[in-house]
């Protein structure tokens, strides 16, 4: 049986929880404020967390005082994140290859290489064109993507 569409099953599996158990949350944090300084983003803006797992990122948007939307495809995760929702932060299960909230975000974000599953380029044109049309002209989007060159020089055997 072909791995069509593993990664449907991998982000629901135990595995994949118990791999990520113990994320350093003021890593994350730190990462954010950084993030947020360079970009210069002003508290209104509205935010779109692209495959955002159980919302990690998205809860320290939230409690920065954005107003942030989290998508991903593992009805699991968002279950679980959804007990963190207010009036700042709202989840849902959704695919990013299909449209989502036109002209309404101003930024979004794809964290922790989320993206490049796809078996076609179809569908990572998809998703491209579904985060390009959520934002509101002049929206920026923010691609965190492993640079397997870069990686496969650098690494420490």
């Amino acid at each position: 049986m072909p791995l069509r569409n593993w990664y449907k099953d991998w982000f629901n599996s135990p595995y994949y929880h118990l791999i990520y158990q113990n994320r350093n949350e003021d890593e994350a944090n730190e990462w954010i404020i950084h993030l947020l300084q360079y970009l210069k983003s002003a508290i209104s803006s509205t935010i779109l967390d692209v495959a955002c797992g159980k919302g990690r990122h998205s809860k320290i948007f939230a409690e920065k005082g954005f107003d942030v939307t989290g998508i991903a495809l593992a009805p699991e995760n968002i279950v679980e994140a959804k007990q963190f929702e207010n009036d700042r932060l709202h989840f849902f299960v959704h695919d990013m290859r299909l449209p989502f909230y036109v002209n309404y975000f101003d930024f979004a974000f794809n964290f922790f290489t989320s993206f490049g599953f796809f078996r076609t380029l179809r569908e990572h044109n998809n998703a491209i064109r579904t985060i390009a049309q959520s934002l509101k002209p002049n929206g920026v989007f923010v691609l965190d993507y492993m640079n397997v060159q870069y990686v496969e020089s650098y690494l420490k055997k």
